[in-house]
């Protein structure tokens, strides 16, 4: 069986393993909704309408209000891939929402998470 290519994911099938993968390690959907603000400039109301649209992440990434710009300061490997390293800007992008989620359910304080004070 061929596998999806990330872009095509669909984020509503993606989103309740994220928020899942949180709250295994008591850290809540509202967190988990957070990190997604923060990445995408989505509020709660625009992740939910997403979710229920079924959007894939080449859509949800294509669509965000404003990326941030200090996504860019997200470092590391998710699944032994270096993120900072992905030329396609989508896989770059949904890496760096599985890399803060990860940080998220390992403990890690939000102000971390989120590059707080890193920027430019």
């Amino acid at each position: 069986m061929p596998r999806t290519p990330i872009a095509k994911l669909s984020f509503a099938k993606v989103y309740p393993l994220l928020v899942g993968k949180a709250e295994r390690r008591g850290r809540t959907r509202e967190e988990v909704d957070l990190i997604i603000t923060w990445l995408t400039g989505y509020d709660r109301a625009d992740i939910e309408r997403q979710v229920e649209r079924g959007v894939d992440y080449e859509t949800l990434f294509a669509e965000a209000p404003r990326m941030n710009p200090d996504r860019f300061l997200i470092t590391g490997k998710v699944c032994g891939i270096d993120v900072a390293a992905l030329a396609d800007p989508v896989e770059r992008d949904a890496r760096y929402l599985d890399k803060l989620i990860d940080e998220l359910a390992r403990g890690r304080a939000m102000e971390r998470i989120l590059r707080s004070g890193q920027g430019a």
